[in-house]
């Protein structure tokens, strides 16, 4: 199959069916802006199997998703969307750049989830940035970064009782929109410990991909749990 775009964790391919893409999860991890690389044995098989899991929870919460089929070991099959240039983090718990950029300690509670978005550009090393500054750039409209936001926190409230179920914490996650053929706005990408933050619930120990970041160890080990108690739960 023709292959449509490859990142830092997917490759993208064409299928039989315009509207339907095949997604390749790769074992390739990248950290700070990839001037950290490396590769984490069965990521690609974990990521898309805790997707998988995570995106049917969502579509049976009302929550609708690019997501079709899971494709083992290491595929899924989605809808074709245009992503919008807009990554969504939800914040439930100050951690990572969050607490570098305004000191609150890591660990410490938030009043409220926070909602922020950042620019998807490589060469600009994806900015934090506002609503003005979406509708400035012409990124997405303004019902559109509406409907996104209402989802994402929607999206949040979900995936903590998804995760929460099986133990972990959801301190904070990335989330990332497109639009169908219709103009419809899907929850596309992954759910993973790629783009997620997860602890464990009594120990708060680091289950996500901090632990390649920070050089904590037993990596392949932490997104093999997070996926065996995924499955535990929600298989």
């Amino acid at each position: 199959m023709e292959k449509l775009y490859e990142g830092k964790a997917k490759v993208v391919y064409a299928t039989d069916e315009p509207q339907v893409l095949r997604i390749h999860f790769k074992d390739d991890a990248t950290a700070f802006d990839g001037a950290k690389r490396g590769s984490i044995g069965g990521k690609g098989y974990c990521n898309a199997h805790i997707s998988a899991y995570a995106f049917r929870y969502l579509e049976k919460a009302g929550i609708p998703t690019h997501f079709l089929e899971l494709r083992p070991p290491n595929e899924m099959l989605a809808r074709r969307v245009r992503i919008l240039p807009v990554e969504v983090v939800m914040r439930n718990i100050a951690a990572g750049s969050l607490s570098a950029r305004l000191g609150i300690e890591e660990g410490t509670d938030l009043p409220f989830a926070l909602l922020e978005h950042f620019y998807k550009n490589d060469a600009l090393h994806d900015p934090l940035i506002c609503e003005e500054h979406i509708r400035i750039l012409g990124l997405a409209t303004g019902e559109q970064i509406a409907e996104v936001n209402g989802m994402a926190r929607e999206v949040n409230q979900h995936l903590s009782s998804f995760f929460s179920a099986c133990g972990l914490i959801l301190v904070d996650f990335k989330l990332e929109f497109g639009l169908d053929s219709g103009g419809r706005v899907l929850l596309a990408d992954e759910v993973s410990p790629d783009t997620c933050r997860l602890w464990d619930k009594e120990t708060r120990t680091k289950l996500d991909k901090d632990r390649f970041r920070r050089d904590l160890g037993k990596v392949e080990e932490a997104y093999q749990e997070v996926l065996r108690r995924v499955r535990g739960v929600h298989g």
